[in-house]
């Protein structure tokens, strides 16, 4: 097998023989988690036309060898010895039309149901990523099936009527992608008649951590639930007056943040409040626990002491993080 053949086989097909599936996809393209590197909103993006893949969050693309040499680490005849051992179906039919095979076709999603949590297990897993029952009134549990797999997940819709899916072992998105926007408390008195003001995620699980953390905050919450929606997030941006930004600490948040200032100079960034973690439930868990251990070294003292101890460490760090920039 030479670059070109292998290049020629859907990239569809490779990425299915390494156990990634799509997020969401049409007849024209196909998203996926990144398939280096852990992250929670997909940002890798397949061409199925021009069979061509770039990954958003990078900043980077490319044909079928290019995918392997840098999933691989390997060298352009690594990659093509590496291929001829995978007996690719596709490879085999090249003298027909270049289709896919039926063997290997695209996932059927299907949703089997959706209703308020009840599941233990769901309820675990939100507990342990340091939530109380205070957020299920914003979320889902849905029943769905991949193929010939029952699976269930914590549900969170978006403004098309899609879902974001999530649970300890699975992360995807069903139906159409598309941002979410949440309404806190606008019915307030204060609220009325007053222009509008948000705050800005990248992905849902952080949203629910703001909203644990502030469960009397008025306002709208805007959840990206990609970071390919940038666009539509900025359209919609310019009905508020106050915005605050909870994005990454990482390449791709510190871009959407980049680039949502660039439009909106007078956003807010909120990234200074957990400095040191990777995101916003990050930052809570880690919060959650330390009150824990504070509790338990001095259970004399009263939540609000422990409180104000982690508030003081917590910008003895923010200090020592901006003197280390």
């Amino acid at each position: 097998m030479n670059c070109k053949q292998f290049n020629i086989i859907p990239l569809e097909e490779v990425l299915l023989s390494l156990g990634h599936l799509p997020t969401k996809q049409n007849e024209k393209e196909a998203w996926y988690l990144n398939p280096f590197a852990k992250e929670y909103q997909a940002s890798f993006k397949l061409d199925k036309r021009q069979n061509l893949w770039f990954l958003h969050s990078e900043g980077i693309g490319g044909n079928n060898t290019d995918f392997m040499q840098k999933y691989l680490n390997a060298s352009v005849s690594e990659v093509l010895s590496w291929a001829e051992k995978q007996n690719f179906s596709s490879f085999h039919q090249q003298d027909k039309l270049l289709t896919f095979p039926k063997t290997i076709q695209k996932p059927e999603y299907q949703i089997a149901g959706i209703h308020d949590l009840q599941n233990q297990n769901l309820k675990n897993y939100l507990q342990e990523r340091g939530f109380s029952p205070f957020v299920y009134l914003f979320i889902k549990e849905v029943h769905f099936t991949i193929g010939d797999k029952n699976l269930y997940a914590i549900g969170f819709e978006n403004q098309s009527g899609g879902f974001e899916l999530r649970n300890s072992f699975y992360k995807g998105s069903l139906l159409k992608k598309d941002i979410s926007i949440i309404k806190m408390n606008n019915e307030h008195s204060y609220y009325q008649g007053k222009r509008q003001k948000t705050a800005v995620f990248e992905g849902f699980m952080d949203a629910l951590s703001f909203i644990e953390m502030k469960k009397h905050a008025i306002g709208d919450i805007i959840v990206m639930n990609s970071i390919a929606l940038i666009g539509k997030v900025k359209e919609q941006l310019k009905n508020y007056s106050i915005i605050a930004l909870y994005l990454d600490n990482d390449h791709a948040g510190l871009q959407c943040k980049n680039e949502i200032l660039q439009s909106f100079p007078h956003a807010v960034d909120c990234s200074e409040l957990y400095s040191n973690h990777k995101d916003l439930n990050e930052y809570l868990i880690h919060k959650i626990k330390t009150e824990k251990n504070l509790k338990a070294e001095h259970p004399s003292e009263s939540l609000q002491e422990s409180r104000e101890k982690i508030e003081k460490q917590e910008e003895e760090n923010k200090q020592s993080f901006k003197r280390r920039r």
